[in-house]
């Protein structure tokens, strides 16, 4: 495994990806910094490892888009020498009854959340150097089932049947594949749309009674990037135990 490891992390402008960002960088990784759209979110994350001594740069691209992937891919190569753990924070979350759900929304959807994570894994797994990890991100509604979810949770369903795939095709590799499926975490895209009732009813499910923080979800990706070497193929329910 080489010692100057290298990270790229989709959706690392923000929420939960800039704090996994930030935790790799604090671990002695350089890390690309992915953004769709907001490239002044991303320079912020940048800044913020350089001043507490780390190496990042931002690279953007549509995480649909193959060309683009590849790009980003290309520009932390270059810059950084290799890439060793891909983190897929990217992703779109959008609510609605079955009944009334608008099919454009539920494509816009998959299209980020399925086939964004495909061609994300797709460059991982040509690109990765051996003693790698991919880290894909799932939810934890796939199992907690709550109303108004049914888009999203599907969504994220095919992103852990994909993980358990990827994992025994890097077979020979000593690469690892997991996804991290978070409960209820204090990010804009969680609280965006939802009153303070609904967020304290949700805050008080888990056992330890409160939200998820996205440096929470940072730990758990940090041990799958780093030593947790012997979990492969497994999808880690990171919510406090709330299911």
């Amino acid at each position: 495994m080489p010692d100057n490891r290298v990270a790229l992390v989709t959706g690392g402008s923000g929420g939960i990806g800039r704090a996994v960002a930030e935790r790799l960088a604090a671990d002695g990784m350089a890390v690309g910094v992915h953004y769709a759209g907001n490239k002044g979110r991303a320079d912020e994350t940048v800044a913020a490892i350089g001043k507490a001594g780390g190496q990042a740069i931002a690279v953007g691209g549509d995480v649909a888009e193959e060309a683009e992937m590849a790009s980003a891919f290309e520009a932390v190569e270059v810059a950084f020498g290799g890439i060793d753990v891909v983190v897929n924070t990217a992703g779109v979350m959008v609510l609605g009854r079955v009944a009334e759900f608008s099919l454009d929304d539920l494509d816009r959807m998959h299209r980020v959340n399925i086939r964004g994570t495909f061609v994300v894994a797709q460059q991982a797994a040509r690109r990765i150097r051996d003693g790698g990890a991919i880290v894909n991100f799932s939810t934890s509604v796939t199992r907690l089932a709550f109303p108004e979810y049914a888009g999203y949770a599907a969504s994220k369903g095919a992103v852990e049947a994909m993980t358990m795939v990827l994992a025994r095709e890097m077979r020979g590799r000593d690469v690892t594949v997991n996804t991290v499926a978070p409960g209820p975490t204090a990010t804009p895209l969680f609280l965006d749309g939802k009153d303070q009732a609904v967020i304290d009813h949700l805050a008080a499910q888990p056992p330890l009674e409160r939200l998820g923080a996205p440096e929470d979800i940072a730990e758990t990706v940090a041990l799958l990037a780093g030593p947790g070497r012997w979990v492969n193929g497994q999808v880690l329910f990171a919510n406090g135990g709330i299911a």
